[in-house]
């Protein structure tokens, strides 16, 4: 299932750093984080969309990418960011 407008816009406010933000770090990873719970599910059923798995694979690395950069700038705001989403590292 994609992302619906209403839950982007529910996504951004959760996790927005202020009123009109919508291309911090966390806003970011949040909606990657969305998007690969829900082709983790789809790959769950349909196991040999190499396609959708190569998409996945793909939205994994910039969520990594933006996850670093964070990390870099602001050890506090990638700890608060990592568990709020509930991720491993």
């Amino acid at each position: 299932m994609s992302q619906t407008p209403e839950r982007r816009t529910t996504l951004i406010a959760e996790y927005s750093t202020g009123a009109a933000d919508t291309g911090s770090p966390e806003v970011q990873v949040a909606l990657l984080s969305d998007r690969i719970s829900s082709l983790t599910e789809h790959l769950k059923i349909h196991a040999k969309d190499f396609h959708s798995r190569r998409g996945l694979l793909m939205l994994v690395g910039r969520r990594r990418r933006l996850l670093d950069y964070l990390k870099n700038k602001n050890q506090a705001r990638y700890a608060t960011l990592i568990s709020r989403l509930g991720l491993r590292r």
